[in-house]
């Protein structure tokens, strides 16, 4: 998986293009094909005219990267890496909103095929990816969890406005649902993450932190 991303034999998906998934598309896109996708078409042609919607980034950090910005679940088909990093806002009763997450997850479900990787950036509650998520992506996709497809999760470290504590210089801790996957995704992060990745033992364990 790795050396065939680094290679442009198969392209990266990032799902949800805000301030956490933007940055990361972009960094990836130094390296790699990357297909950048959320459901706001408005936002989609800001980032097509080298504009970020939510001001964090400069018109330089869209210079030489190979990207596109699409809307249409079709184009996610042409992936076989995919990062989720849609919003889990809270409710009015102070409870994590799945919605965005869940409809991500469904939407990924109809693009993936065997041997593909799904990694999560949402924050999300410990046992929501294998307990919420991949009961979607294994019903909609027809495929066998672990034997047919790979799950991981690395929660995300940006904070808007701390131009300090960046994606680059900020320890990532990625965690997947076996140890051949987990290197892979390590190594794929590594590529983007200067400080370094932690592993950790488990996806639950990655979603505490």
């Amino acid at each position: 998986m790795h050396n065939k991303l680094i290679n442009k034999e198969i392209k990266m998906a990032v799902v949800g293009l805000g301030y956490v998934g933007l940055p990361l598309a972009l960094e990836f896109a130094k390296h790699l094909s990357v297909i950048g996708y959320d459901i706001k078409e408005r936002n989609l042609e800001m980032l097509r005219n080298r504009i970020d919607p939510s001001g964090e980034l400069g018109s330089q950090s869209f210079e030489d990267r190979d990207i596109i910005y699409t809307s249409n679940p079709e184009d996610l088909k042409q992936a076989n890496f995919f990062i989720v990093a849609v919003p889990t806002p809270i409710d009015k009763y102070n409870k994590p909103d799945l919605h965005p997450l869940l409809s991500a997850t469904e939407v990924v479900a109809k693009a993936i095929h065997p041997g593909d990787y799904i990694i999560y950036e949402s924050t999300v509650y410990p046992g929501c990816t294998t307990e919420e998520c991949v009961p979607i992506l294994e019903r909609l996709s027809g495929l066998k969890y672990i034997d047919e497809f790979k799950v991981g999760y690395s929660p995300e470290r940006i904070n808007p406005g701390d131009s300090e504590h960046s994606l680059q210089n900020t320890i990532k801790i990625v965690s997947s649902c076996d140890d051949d996957s987990l290197e892979n995704i390590a190594a794929i992060y590594e590529m983007v993450v200067t400080a370094g990745v932690h592993r950790a033992p488990d996806i639950r364990v990655a979603e505490a932190a």
